[in-house]
């Protein structure tokens, strides 16, 4: 079997790590520059949820917490719900690193099962985050969502 891929998206942002974990961990705050709404307690161990935010509430995305100390690390497992337990899940690291008035934060997503799982979250990622960045620097989301654009 091949190695498994892996994407690394960094983006530095004027904020303090508190304000980032809470964006990344807050379901109203993921659903106002995301689309979803992130769903845990965060605790290690716990399920999480990416839900839909049009009042369905189905999730996307599904996964445990596999590491959780905030401000600074947040490690998740990322599936596709109903996909049996014979996939493996992808994982993903947020890093978070306070500098100054600016935090760096770094987004690992590894264990992608080949190529195409590699481009779609390269194509999604940097539109995140990107949104994440003008969110936490503004207060409001960039006013269209980066991940439509063709």
């Amino acid at each position: 079997m091949a190695d498994k891929l892996e994407f690394v998206y960094v983006v530095y942002i004027e904020s303090a790590p508190e304000k980032i974990w809470t964006a990344l961990t807050d379901p109203g705050q993921t659903a106002a520059y995301w689309g979803h709404s992130n769903v845990s307690d965060w605790q290690v161990g716990s399920q999480w949820e990416h839900q839909r935010t049009d009042g369905s509430r189905v999730a996307e995305v599904v996964g445990t917490v596999v590491e959780s100390a905030p401000p600074t690390r947040l490690v998740t497992t990322w599936a596709e719900p109903g996909t049996g337990q014979e996939a493996e899940p992808s994982r993903v690291t947020f890093d978070i690193a306070p500098y100054g008035e600016i935090v760096r934060l770094t987004v690992t997503h590894q264990d992608l099962a080949g190529e195409a799982e590699r481009d779609a979250v390269a194509g999604g990622w940097p539109a995140v985050l990107s949104n994440l960045k003008t969110f936490i620097e503004t207060g409001r989301p960039l006013p269209q969502e980066p991940w439509t654009m063709p």
